[in-house]
């Protein structure tokens, strides 16, 4: 059954080089297959109209019960964004060359389900990036250190004055690619992962 499964997907999308035939209606298919984490970015400013939409993004993203607990804040002074650079001790450090970031919180006191509609959130905008010609990266600030004795939450906290019950769960670098990377062939997926009915 997995094989029939795949033998129709791979017909009907793609082939080995990742080159896709595909109508309108697949077009958030599409996108999926173009993001890639871009890291290096050039010193082009997004344009007003695409932080734009990233916002109007962020707020249609799907929540919870829609309670919509999200918050963000963004980031393009360079100072704050060199700062944000150093939040934790690994994986950060590209937001120092980023035109542009987002903090991705949320009002932890609203819903016990923050993280995942933070994430939902967070993804949409790296879509929505990516459909305009942008790159982006996720860096992880949940549960990640920014030095021995301080969380990289609580660095990001004080760096904004957020409150303590608002927590952050990623940082979003965006901006005009200064990179390329070949989306991933669709023969290199972990098919493997996809069961029919049981485990």
């Amino acid at each position: 059954m997995l094989s029939l499964t795949r033998l129709r997907f791979w017909g009907r999308f793609a082939d080995v080089y990742g080159r896709q035939k595909y109508s309108k209606e697949e077009g958030m298919i599409e996108l999926l297959r173009k993001r890639r984490s871009i890291r290096k970015f050039t010193p082009e400013k997004v344009s007003p109209e695409a932080i734009e939409a990233l916002l109007e993004t962020a707020l249609r993203a799907p929540s919870s019960r829609s309670i919509n607990p999200w918050e963000f804040i963004l980031v393009d002074d360079p100072g704050q964004l060199g700062k944000l650079a150093e939040a934790k001790q690994h994986g950060s450090g590209f937001l120092g060359g980023a035109p542009l970031a987002v903090v991705v919180c949320a009002d932890s006191s609203k819903t016990d389900v923050w993280v995942e509609d933070c994430s939902i959130a967070a993804i949409l905008i790296q879509l929505t990036a990516v459909s305009l010609g942008l790159g982006s990266c996720w860096a992880q600030i949940r549960n990640r250190s920014h030095d021995g004795g301080k969380s990289a939450e609580a660095y990001v906290q004080e760096l904004f004055g957020i409150p303590e019950r608002v927590k952050v769960e990623c940082i979003l670098g965006i901006g005009h690619p200064a990179e390329r990377k070949i989306p991933l062939a669709a023969d290199k997926l972990q098919w493997e992962k996809i069961r029919n009915n049981r485990w």
